[in-house]
């Protein structure tokens, strides 16, 4: 029975995410987000100043650095929203634009909004490098620059690198670097096959990226960059990465640029607007494990979320887990599936149907609210559903959203 206090989605966009190399990785993150943020809202007919809070993810504070700070203030004003607009920038790592639409969620349901605007949105190789002491002054010498990308940055506090960790914990819960390969391979064959069949296309999930140039047309970037064709054998001869005995660059997301956006607000509000609601978040929910276990917090948050729903994982019609690693999907499938190989090839059957972010991409801050409005959108082709979408973020926190379509 649907209910007028149900949290809907009326609206869901995200730019295409980019390769490393791509135009759009000169494009701040903050103009990203300036874009879904308007598209969002322009394909429901919603203002501006009807939005009473918006939540911004983004996760790498040396890109947005550029322009100094308060990613989410810039983008809402540069967006044309009013100078009263509530908005706030968070970083949950990877998880980050499903913590903004969970904070959305919470401050619909304490009677503080009744309109909000979830965001992610990230350009990862625009990222600078840094030079540490240089304000100081270097009277004699080299100055040392440092690369915030490479491995993420955490063994600089004693952590290992995640791709150490991830794949470390796969061999032990018995996913193999073959089978991280195999994963991979399927994410690029599941997505081109979706992409072929017009499931990435503008006006529904995706919105182009206009580029203007100095001279002639402007660049206009309206698919994803970075899927690829591959086979197992060129996968196996790649070398891992950052000490991890199973994860290398084939069996792992590249590293990009986009922006998503999720609009979101009560039935009755959407009643009101005459909105038709793109799915209802049944549940929102976070957890965190031990660092190590990055590969095992998606199953565990799952898991909570659907013990908050009162749902049981035969009533998922669909599942994505973001591919932060091939490791990520098969190691928490494993582990819902509680040891059942049947079990676990049906859940493997289910999860990101449409091949995940080894063939999107992952622009860290964007890829949670990506999933989810994936998922969304794939439950509405398919008639209706229940679905589930769970993120692993930087040393093991996890999001996680239930929706019904």
């Amino acid at each position: 029975m649907s209910n007028k206090n149900d949290i809907v989605m009326v609206s869901a966009v995200r730019t295409p995410f980019s390769k490393f190399d791509s135009a759009m990785a000169d494009i701040p993150s903050i103009d990203l987000g300036v874009m879904v943020m308007k598209e969002v809202i322009g394909r429901v007919g919603i203002k501006p100043e009807d939005v009473d809070d918006l939540y911004y993810g983004s996760c790498v504070p040396a890109e947005y650095a550029l322009e100094l700070d308060v990613p989410a203030r810039q983008a809402t004003l540069l967006a044309g929203f009013p100078a009263e607009n509530i908005s706030v920038t968070l970083d949950r790592a990877c998880c980050s634009s499903l913590t903004a639409l969970r904070f959305g969620v919470m401050s619909i349901k304490a009677g503080e909004a009744e309109i909000v605007m979830a965001v992610g949105s990230e350009n990862m190789p625009r990222t600078p490098h840094l030079a540490p002491g240089l304000r100081k002054g270097v009277r004699l010498g080299h100055i040392k620059l440092i690369d915030c990308l490479f491995e993420l940055g955490y063994q600089a506090k004693g952590f290992n690198p995640v791709a150490r960790d991830a794949g470390e914990v796969a061999l032990e819960h018995g996913v193999t670097r073959e089978m991280q390969d195999a994963w991979s391979l399927g994410s690029q064959e599941k997505y081109a096959k979706a992409y072929a069949d017009g499931k990435f296309k503008i006006g529904e999930e995706l919105m182009p990226v206009v580029i203007p140039q100095k001279k002639g047309d402007p660049i206009v970037i309206e698919k994803d960059e970075s899927p690829r064709k591959t086979t197992l054998e060129a996968l196996a001869r790649l070398k891992p990465i950052y000490g991890s005995p199973t994860v290398t660059a084939g069996n792992a997301p590249p590293i990009s640029a986009g922006s998503s956006a999720i609009l979101f607000m009560t039935r009755k509000k959407a009643e009101e607007k005459g909105l038709k609601p793109l799915a209802t978040i049944v549940a929102s929910i976070s957890a965190a494990t031990i660092p190590r276990d990055i590969a095992v917090i998606p199953a565990q948050t799952i898991e909570k979320a659907l013990k908050r729903a009162g749902l049981s994982l035969d009533q998922m019609n669909l599942i994505e887990i973001n591919e932060a690693f091939a490791a990520m999907p098969l190691v928490s499938t494993k582990l819902l599936a509680q040891g059942d190989e049947k079990k676990w090839k049906e859940l493997r059957d289910k999860t990101n149907v449409n091949g995940g972010a080894i063939a999107i991409g992952h622009p860290v801050g964007a890829s949670a609210a990506r999933i989810t409005m994936t998922m969304a959108y794939e439950l509405r082709r398919r008639g209706g559903g229940y679905g589930v979408a769970s993120i692993c973020g930087g040393l093991a926190q996890g999001e996680a959203v239930i929706i019904k379509v």
